[in-house]
């Protein structure tokens, strides 16, 4: 497929970053509606399931597999979302109690960490260049899935799409694999844009997720005696 993958990724992305120029509040609900959608999948099924096996031991043989794959596409598709809102957890000590110069290019370089382990992980052919020895990532993988075009586990197309389709009975696995290399690319070009915001001063650093102490603030009293 040569250059291709790398060609329509990068379409994706322009067309990602002009839509998000246009209209960000759209853009942000789809992104919304993609999380919030695998997670529904996720429990229907599974709620779906115990009630297929305990109430008339019966069950979708491919429900784990189809569970599985939900669930690594909303890690996947939640990685750049999260670099996207500064919702990752992480650990800020170092950068809260420096002064504000140092403390910025230390987040610029954790933005550009983000950057390099997105490409890396998407394709590491470009290290050859550097002397580091390397031959693979998530495009030469997912390229190897489309060429030998195998099928999933158990994941198989309704019998109508097979068809109308003349597909195979299996769900290719390239197809389940797509969300790799969107992801990665989505990964890369979410914290390069964490890395210019942090440099015009947009935001402070990448994280800001800060759960545990959001709770104890909100919860703040709850157990104090109210006679004290």
């Amino acid at each position: 497929m040569g250059y291709w993958t790398h060609a329509w990724l990068l379409g994706l992305i322009v067309a990602l970053y002009a839509w998000e120029r246009y209209s960000p509040a759209t853009l942000n609900r789809l992104e919304e509606n993609v999380l919030v959608g695998l997670m529904m999948l996720i429990t229907l099924v599974s709620f779906g399931q115990v009630v297929a096996r305990y109430m008339f031991s019966a069950g979708w043989s491919a429900a784990l597999e189809f569970t599985t794959i939900c669930f690594s596409w909303l890690i996947l598709f939640g990685m750049s979302y999260g670099i996207k809102n500064g919702t990752h957890l992480g650990v800020d000590v170092l950068i809260n109690h420096l002064p504000t110069k140092p403390a910025r290019w230390l987040a610029i370089l954790g933005a550009g960490a983000g950057v390099l382990y997105g490409l890396i992980l998407l394709d590491a052919i470009w290290l050859q260049a550097l002397g580091i020895e390397t031959r693979s990532g998530a495009i030469d993988y997912w390229n190897k899935m489309y060429r030998i075009n195998i099928g999933t586990e158990e994941l198989r197309w309704p019998g109508f799409i097979q068809e109308w389709f003349g597909v195979k009975d299996r769900v290719q696995r390239w197809l389940v694999l797509i969300m790799l290399p969107i992801s990665l690319a989505l990964l890369a070009f979410r914290s390069l844009q964490a890395m210019v915001q942090i440099y015009k001063g947009e935001r402070l650093k990448v994280i800001a997720g800060h759960e545990a102490e959001e709770l104890v603030a909100e919860n703040r009293g709850v157990l104090a005696d109210p006679k004290d």
